[in-house]
């Protein structure tokens, strides 16, 4: 065998490197979470194109750890089995959210200087708070730790109610005055942002 020619990995090594991808994943979307809470709060377009990088490298751990699961999960013990699919649904979720953050990210790129301050503020707590959701996400599949991803679920519940309150802002029109233009961008941004939360939310019940 040529010196240059590569070992193959065993099916134990291909999981703990899925594993290792799988919390990549995790940090990858938590960052892109971050990057569109900041592109909302400032209104700095330029920062879209962090949000963009993010997404490609969350398609690109999508196909990895679909192909290394595909490639080894019937040659595991039942456990190490449904890790794996633990892994596979990760990935379907996080790569989910990425798509969302984006979309969220391109919205306000094109009209975030002109959203209400109280919309921005909102829109900016409901991102945060979507960081600090993948966050606990990641210590909480890494650490097998409960609490955290119960944490999350509560999370979840506070990212509705936020949802629910810029909704209704903007879908009651109390005053009889014209919706105005930004109020279907800001509506969209929102929706992407609460189910973002609910697939944060889907990664901590996989946990549970």
């Amino acid at each position: 065998m040529s010196s240059a020619e590569a070992i193959p990995l065993t099916p134990d090594e291909i999981r703990v490197q899925l594993q290792e991808q799988t919390l990549q994943a995790c940090r990858v979307a938590r960052i892109a979470a971050g990057i569109v809470a900041e592109g909302i709060a400032t209104g700095v377009p330029s920062l879209l194109e962090g949000v963009r990088e993010r997404e490609k490298e969350l398609d690109t751990l999508d196909r990895f750890i679909d192909q290394g699961v595909t490639s080894i999960i019937t040659r595991v013990d039942e456990d190490q089995a449904r890790e794996l699919l633990a892994c596979l649904k990760f990935i379907i979720d996080l790569e989910r959210i990425g798509d969302l953050l984006l979309n969220c990210a391109t919205r306000a790129a094109t009209v975030g200087s002109r959203i209400d301050l109280q919309d921005i503020r909102e829109l900016t707590v409901m991102a945060s708070r979507l960081e600090k959701m993948l966050g606990d996400v990641h210590d909480a599949f890494s650490q097998r730790d409960l609490n955290l991803a119960l944490a999350v679920l509560r999370s979840d519940a506070e990212l509705d109610r936020l949802r629910n309150l810029i909704f209704l802002r903007h879908l009651e029109n109390h005053d009889g005055a014209p919706p105005r233009q930004e109020s279907f961008h800001v509506l969209f941004m929102t929706q992407s942002l609460g189910r973002a939360g609910d697939h944060a939310k889907n990664l901590a019940e996989e946990v549970c």
